[in-house]
């Protein structure tokens, strides 16, 4: 028997996060170990009059490509990729690896040169989202691997994943409307607000929001969702960071990250675990020193860190930034081939004040009582 919740998360997807309609062009990427979800999600768009193009990955592929590409292999950008990104309606994504850790031998620089090639297409992506021409969601698909990652059995994460999602509730797609409109009186408050101050273990840092929204985060383009972020002034970012959790980007996992900002530039960094790989990244482009995101984590039903960003970078009380590329619609004009999400706990000890006024205290959200 089918576990009902797919069936739910694939309805929550297409008729809420994207909103599948007749003639949609949709294409999707996975893995294999996906299959349940690919299918009711192909279902679904079939039912509602839309186009799907699969994209899935086989296992192993990527630790190939980066160690045998040449130079111009690592440059080169699929026309059809290039299509996909520039002209069809709807993207969506399955995170459903089954061996998290695939790359953590890559060689960075290729990966950070493979990064610029697509840096147009990134950037093409964020202007198509930013102006709703490109309606986009990413998800997670259970498998082993990902479980494991998370300390947990299976059947444990599957229930984790699912309650997160919403998928165990009656009817999801209220539960994820009542999301939006909590978050929103956070979204009201922080509008016209010139400056975010964050202080916690380790972290003294200061954030420019002046002219800057923020986008309330509520099921569309995440499953699960649950922030609120904007784009932070390219040039009143000052202070210094330390990030709680390890940060997981291109299969390499760095732990201990210190930052430290000066006129919106990391001007110092540290790293416990893999720094020569965060220095790499660091020196992508110019962009990549400058942080393109920065967000209030809302989602109180996700409590611990899973090495799953889509999931840790919810959870209620924390905040986190992204170094790289910006959102337009944030009014973000910070440019990059990376987006790289990293995470500040301040549930124990923490507090952020806007304009001066209190926020949050220990994760807690003043407005929300």
């Amino acid at each position: 028997m089918s576990d009902p919740r797919i069936a739910n998360l694939a309805k929550v997807i297409v008729d809420y996060s994207v909103g599948i309609k007749p003639g949609d062009q949709v294409f999707l990427t996975a893995t294999p170990a996906a299959t349940p979800l690919i299918q009711e999600l192909y279902r679904l768009i079939m039912q509602r009059g839309g186009h799907l193009t699969p994209i899935i990955s086989l296992p192993g592929m990527n630790p190939i490509f980066y160690e045998y590409a040449n130079d111009d292999q690592l440059s080169y950008v699929p026309p059809v990729l290039k299509q996909v990104i520039e002209t069809f309606d709807v993207r969506i994504a399955i995170s459903s690896e089954t061996n998290t850790r695939e790359l953590a031998n890559a060689d960075p620089a290729k990966q950070a040169r493979h990064a610029q090639a697509r840096r147009s297409l990134t950037q093409t992506f964020m202007d198509r989202s930013a102006s709703g021409a490109l309606r986009w969601n990413v998800t997670l698909f259970p498998t082993d691997a990902l479980a494991q990652d998370a300390d947990m059995a299976l059947a444990e994460f599957e229930d984790f994943v699912y309650g997160a999602c919403l998928c165990d509730q009656p009817d999801p797609i209220a539960a994820w409307q009542e999301v939006a409109r909590k978050q929103q009186t956070l979204v009201d408050w922080l509008a016209g607000k010139q400056e975010v101050h964050l202080v916690g273990p380790d972290t003294d840092l200061t954030i420019g929001i002046a002219g800057r929204s923020f986008v309330n985060c509520c099921g569309d383009k995440n499953m699960p969702d649950g922030e609120v972020f904007t784009g932070p002034e390219e040039t009143r970012v000052n202070g210094h960071v330390c990030f709680s959790f390890p940060a997981i980007y291109q299969g390499r996992e760095v732990s201990g990250i210190r930052l430290w900002f000066e006129d919106g530039v990391v001007v110092k960094s540290s790293a416990a675990k893999n720094e020569a790989f965060l220095n790499q990244m660091l020196d992508t482009d110019e962009g990549a020193r400058r942080l393109g995101e920065f967000a209030f984590g809302t989602n109180f039903g996700i409590q611990r860190f899973i090495k799953s960003i889509l999931f840790d970078e919810k959870i209620g009380g924390t905040v986190h930034m992204a170094l790289g590329g910006g959102y337009p619609e944030t009014g973000s004009t910070n440019r990059s081939a990376i987006h790289w999400d990293m995470i500040c706990d301040l549930r124990d000890g923490g507090e952020v004040t806007v304009d001066g006024e209190l926020f949050a205290r220990d994760g807690k959200y003043v407005l929300w009582g």
